[in-house]
């Protein structure tokens, strides 16, 4: 597998990649994370304007796409219940998705992130069981609770490379 920056001509595969993680979502018992049309494509297009969608490709096919940046996320501001691991500068990912016909996108998709950024900050719905574990097996530590903009509630989760003891 390989991870590249996402292209306006990689459109309509990421936005089918978006599409099969709703209907997996939906089947998993969490149908209320992904609705009215999110994520768009004005809100892809955007984030592959600025350079933050990427995606990740199997034998050249796309198979996952999701949201990377370095810029801090203003739903973060404010933790509830909790606190994060500390306040360095630290990189997000968001709408972490596969089209489910390739083993291990996530897995790979979160570990190229962690390389990319030592401190990683994410969030999910509490519905999201299966990102919930998938963030516990590669060692995120659930944080606290946050609010996206249209006001619901999301868990946090963050990882931090450990410093090495001499």
């Amino acid at each position: 597998m390989e991870i590249r920056k996402a292209t306006p001509g990689d459109l309509i595969p990421v936005m089918t990649v978006y599409d099969r993680a709703r209907e997996f979502m939906k089947q998993t018992g969490n149908a209320n994370q992904w609705i009215n049309g999110y994520p768009s494509q004005e809100l892809i297009l955007q984030t592959i304007d600025e350079g933050n969608c990427y995606i990740c490709l199997h034998e050249q096919v796309i198979v996952g796409a999701f949201y990377l940046s370095r810029e801090p996320d203003p739903t973060y501001a404010h933790i509830y219940e909790g606190s994060w691991l500390d306040d360095t500068p630290y990189g997000v990912v968001h709408r972490l998705a596969s089209t489910g016909t390739c083993k291990g996108v996530a897995d790979f998709c979160l570990q190229w992130c962690f390389e990319q950024c030592g401190n990683i900050r994410v969030d999910t719905h509490e519905d999201n069981k299966v990102m919930q574990h998938i963030l516990t097996k590669h060692g995120y530590t659930r944080c606290g609770i946050i609010y996206v903009a249209n006001g619901t509630l999301r868990i946090a989760f963050q990882k931090i490379k450990t410093p090495s003891v001499r």
